[in-house]
C-alpha cells in the first residue's frame, strides 16, 4: 500500500514537470523570436526567466525518481538532501540573473530609454498570458492530490509568468494611450521600467527560499510548529502505555522527516511489540502531515556512575 502511494506520487510529479516542461518551451521559443524582433527589454526578460526555468528543470526531472527510493546505508538521509540543494542552486542563479537585469535595464533608463512597437507587444502578451493561465490551472490541479517543494516552484513559476504578462499589457496599454497626450515623453522609459519593477517583484520568493533551503541542508532545527505537532502525536500514542516521552530528535530534509523517539519505561521493561505498535501508530498520524515520514523508538538508558 506505501508503495503505491509512493507510486502514485511519482506520477503526478514526472506529470506536472512534463507539462512544465512543455510549456516553458514553447514559452521560451515564443519569447526569443519577438525579443529579437521587437529589441524589447521586457520580454528578453522574460525570455532569460523561461530559460532559467528550462535549463533548471532537467535535473528536477533526472532527480526525482531517486527521492522515492527508501532510507538505506547507500542512501542515507544526507542522499536526500540533494532535493533542497537543487532548490537553492535553482533560487541562487534566478536571484543572480533577476538583480543582473535589473542593473541592465537601469543603464537603459540612464541612457534615454528605448521604444518598441506597443501594439504587437499587447497582443503578443496577451495570448502568453492566455496560455500561463492554462497551464497553471492544469498544475494546479495536479498538485490539489500531492504538491511537493518541486511541484510547488513550478506553480510559482507560472504564478509569475502570468503576474509578469499582465504587467507588460497593462504598462504598454498605457504606452498605446499616451501617443498623442502630453505624456508622450515618458514612453521611450516604460519598456525597461516595466522590466525594473517585474525584476523586483521576483526578489522576494528566491530570498526566502534559499533561506529556508539552507536551513535544511546545515540540519536546523525544524520550526516550533512542526515540533508541537510532532510532539502531541508522539504524547497522545504513548500516553496508555508503560512508556513515558524523554525528549525527540527530529530532522527535516528536502520532502524527508526523520523522528526519534526517546523514551522511559515506567517499569524497567521493554516491549519490541509495544514499541513497534506505537511506531505504526505515530507514523500513519504524521503521515497526513508530513510527505515522507521515518519514526524510530528509541529507550533512553540513563547513564551511572559506572558508565563509562
Amino acid at each position: 500500500m506505501v508503495y503505491k502511494k509512493k507510486a502514485d506520487k511519482l506520477k503526478i510529479e514526472k506529470r506536472v514537470l512534463s507539462v512544465s516542461l512543455a510549456g516553458s518551451i514553447l514559452v521560451a521559443a515564443l519569447e526569443a523570436f519577438m525579443a529579437y524582433f521587437l529589441h524589447s527589454k521586457t520580454i528578453l526578460m522574460d525570455f532569460v526567466f523561461a530559460c532559467f526555468d528550462l535549463v533548471m528543470m532537467y535535473p528536477f526531472i533526472a532527480l526525482v525518481p531517486y527521492l522515492y527510493k527508501p532510507v538505506s546505508e547507500k542512501r542515507p538521509y544526507g542522499f536526500s538532501q540533494v532535493e533542497s540543494l537543487f532548490v537553492c542552486i535553482k533560487y541562487i542563479i534566478f536571484l543572480f540573473v533577476v538583480l543582473n537585469l535589473i542593473i541592465e535595464n537601469a543603464k537603459v533608463l540612464a541612457g534615454g530609454g528605448h521604444t518598441v512597437d506597443a501594439g504587437v507587444l499587447v497582443g503578443f502578451e496577451l495570448i502568453l498570458n492566455l496560455f500561463s493561465i492554462l497551464i497553471y490551472f492544469v498544475l494546479r490541479h495536479f498538485s490539489e492530490k500531492y504538491a511537493s517543494s518541486i511541484i510547488k516552484s513550478e506553480l510559482y513559476m507560472w504564478k509569475v509568468d502570468i503576474m509578469s504578462t499582465c504587467s507588460i499589457m497593462c504598462a504598454f496599454a498605457a504606452q498605446l494611450f499616451l501617443q498623442k497626450t502630453a505624456g508622450a515623453f515618458v514612453i521611450p522609459y516604460i519598456d525597461s521600467t516595466a522590466a525594473i519593477l517585474i525584476a523586483l517583484f521576483l526578489l522576494k520568493e528566491p530570498v526566502v527560499q534559499i533561506i529556508n533551503n539552507l536551513k535544511e541542508l546545515i540540519l536546523f532545527a525544524p520550526k516550533e510548529e512542526v515540533m508541537e505537532q510532532i510532539r502531541q502525536a508522539v504524547e497522545e500514542n504513548i500516553r496508555q502505555s508503560d512508556y513515558v516521552l524523554a525528549f525527540l530528535d527530529v530532522i527535516q530534509t528536502g520532502r524527508k522527516t526523520w523522528v526519534e523517539i526517546y523514551v522511559r519505561s515506567r517499569n524497567d521493561l521493554i516491549s519490541v511489540k509495544e514499541f513497534k505498535q506505537i511506531q505504526r501508530n505515530v507514523s500513519r498520524q504524521l503521515g497526513e502531515l508530513f510527505d515522507q515520514i521515518y519514526v524510530e523508538i528509541i529507550p533512553e538508558i540513563e547513564k551511572n556512575e559506572n558508565t563509562f
